[in-house]
C-alpha cells in the first residue's frame, strides 16, 4: 500500500447534503473540516489531508468526497469540485454497467 503523504487529494463538501453531524470533523486526523457557523462541515485546512478516506466513509449522507488532485502518471485532475460528480462515480463505479443498461 502506497504512503500517505499531505497535500494529494481535493476535498469535496456538499453543504446541501450536510445535517451538520460533525463525524467527519471528528473522525479527521489532519483536522481538515471544521463546522463552520451554518453548523454545516467546512474544508479549512486542506493541505493536511491525508488521503484517509475516514471522513468520506464516515458520513452518513454522503456529503463528502475526497478524490485525487493527480493521476497515476502524474497529470492533474481537478482543481474544484462539481455537485454532480459524486453521483457520476457512484453510478460507473459502483453499480455494475449490465444493471445501468437493464434500469
Amino acid at each position: 500500500m502506497p504512503k500517505k503523504t499531505k497535500g494529494q487529494t481535493l476535498v469535496c463538501v456538499y453543504p446541501d447534503w450536510c445535517k451538520g453531524c460533525g463525524l467527519c470533523v471528528a473522525f479527521c486526523p489532519g483536522k481538515v473540516l471544521e463546522l463552520n457557523a451554518l453548523g454545516k462541515a467546512e474544508v479549512v485546512q486542506p493541505e493536511e489531508c491525508i488521503n484517509c478516506g475516514f471522513c468520506e466513509l464516515h458520513c452518513p449522507d454522503f456529503a463528502i468526497a475526497v478524490r485525487p488532485k493527480f493521476t497515476a502518471n502524474g497529470v492533474r485532475c481537478r482543481d474544484s469540485c462539481e455537485p454532480g460528480e459524486v453521483g457520476g462515480a457512484v453510478k460507473s463505479d459502483l453499480i455494475p454497467q449490465k444493471a445501468v443498461a437493464e434500469g
